[in-house]
């Protein structure tokens, strides 16, 4: 059998919940840390590597790093892991990661698993660039990049697929987002390089794509806000959503979108700005409160990008008849899936949310499209 290398970056999405929309940066960790944060990337490694024994044949033979690294959630997950030497497996920073890529190629490696987000991709791609095949389990905030699993499950399946079995390899592309912009509501996207990743559409998420700005995605955006302004219930909490689209709502409603966080407003007046999971859930009227999202451009994702601060809890206690999709046709149309996703880290939730779904596409126009984990 071949062997399989693992990354545990166990800082990755720590950031979200708490709306630092990253944790690039000893200093924002820290803060996170602070505001009650809690390590996300370990128990998505798990559910990878549970995954991926019960789709092996035999005992997965597994490479990994010390302690939080990679150790731990190989043996909660049932593995017996053979440990490198010369990382230090606590709280990492990238240099860590860099050379436990590095370590795990001159191992020897077959495939290189790593536990992480954009920031964790971009390290290994600096580190090993094109040299072992790769990709990631998505655990992190910005997770932009082309060479992550839809989620943990479909990652272990294809780990365990790729070790077992003949699966093409092809370039995908490692994007990374400025966080100190992105907490000024600016974007700065930058690709970094190509990672040769195993190919399996149903598997691998999508790069994001952003939506041509021309006239008539304005024109769109402004018809969908323009239908949602119209059923605004002055009685109701709306939590809205990042994205371009759900600015275009909030200039209608005369108030400025944070582009990237999480807002909310009760009938039509602003009650919280860039808010975290627990400032969200404070301000929920159980059976009078609405979720808004627009899918990520490319790759669909309502829940589980970019969007963390609107948790498995948050959508729980909203309930699934209270959330309403906004998208251009444009933006619904180029979706390679053909569908909508969700990666909330629950299970039992994103089985709850599949199931199709009726997106508000226009001015009281509205596209079926299905929602699937």
């Amino acid at each position: 059998m071949k062997r399989l290398g693992l990354i545990v970056n166990p800082v990755a999405g720590m950031g979200g919940k708490v709306g630092l929309k990253g944790t690039d940066g000893n200093d924002i960790l820290q803060r996170a840390i602070e505001l009650g944060a809690r390590p996300v990337a370990p128990d998505r490694a798990i559910e990878a590597l549970r995954a991926l024994r019960k789709g092996s044949t035999g005992s997965p033979d597994v490479l990994t790093c010390p302690r939080e690294m990679g150790e731990r959630a190989a043996v909660e997950a049932g593995l017996k892991p053979a440990i490198i030497d010369g990382v230090h497996g606590e709280r990492t920073t990238a240099e860590d990661t860099k050379r436990a890529a590095k370590s795990l190629r001159d191992h020897k490696i077959d495939l290189l698993l790593f536990v992480g987000g954009d920031g964790t991709a971009r390290d290994i791609c600096h580190a090993i660039d094109q040299e072992i095949p790769c990709f990631g389990i998505p655990a992190g905030v910005k997770v932009h990049s082309a060479v992550f699993s839809t989620n943990p499950r479909s990652g272990g399946e294809l780990a365990a697929r790729y070790l077992e079995e003949d699966v093409p390899l092809v370039d995908a592309e490692v994007f990374d987002v400025d966080e100190s912009e992105l907490r000024t509501d600016r974007i700065s996207i930058r690709l970094y390089g190509y990672l040769r990743v195993p190919f399996r559409t149903a598997n691998l998420q999508s790069a994001k794509t952003t939506s041509p700005m021309d006239i008539d995605e304005i024109s769109a955006q402004e018809a969908i806000a323009k239908f949602v302004d119209e059923e605004v219930q002055d009685d109701r909490t709306y939590i809205i959503g990042p994205g371009s689209t759900t600015a275009a709502l909030g200039r209608r409603l005369c108030f400025q979108k944070t582009l990237l966080g999480v807002d909310a407003i009760r009938g039509r007046t602003l009650i919280g700005r860039d808010l975290s999971e627990q400032a969200i859930m404070q301000l929920i009227d159980p059976g009078r409160t609405s979720i808004i999202v627009t899918p990520i451009g490319g790759q669909g994702f309502i829940f589980g990008r970019g969007n963390p601060q609107i948790s498995a809890e948050v959508i729980r206690r909203v309930g699934r008849e209270n959330i309403i999709v906004i998208a251009t046709k444009h933006k619904i149309h180029s979706l390679k899936s053909k569908q909508l996703l969700v990666d909330t880290g629950d299970l039992g939730l994103d089985q709850e949310l599949n199931g199709y779904i009726k997106a508000i596409t226009g001015y009281r126009e509205f596209t079926v499209i299905l929602v699937a984990s």
